[in-house]
């Protein structure tokens, strides 16, 4: 019986609570590395669509964690998607300074609370 409730806790370890995704893209003068962390996104939307960007002329990467890495600079925490009633957090890695372009649209456009590391 034991061994039963193992098995389902594991599978409900699979749905969105603690799911990520760190997108690093990279172009000719652009090298940028966020990770969006699923608050209320539906998995599968979440897993093929926030984390499918296509960006024409940039090579992405795309990897699947629990949470997001630590080592950001900056956080837009509940952020809101245009349109959607759906919420995450979205961490910024690389270069600190863009933060005073990225906080205004955290607050402003995204309605998210900006947290700097």
């Amino acid at each position: 019986m034991r061994s039963i409730a193992v098995v389902l806790l594991l599978g409900l370890a699979g749905q969105a609570w603690g799911e990520a995704c760190v997108v690093h893209s990279q172009g000719s003068q652009v090298d940028v590395k966020v990770c969006q962390q699923n608050r209320s996104i539906p998995a599968n939307l979440f897993r093929n669509g926030f984390c499918a960007p296509q960006l024409q002329g940039q090579k992405v990467e795309v990897s699947f964690v629990a949470q997001c890495p630590a080592g950001a600079f900056g956080e837009c925490r509940n952020a809101r998607v245009s349109g959607t009633p759906y919420q995450q957090d979205i961490h910024y890695y690389g270069v600190a300074s863009d933060a005073r372009y990225l906080k205004p649209a955290c607050e402003q456009q995204s309605k998210g609370v900006w947290m700097a590391r």
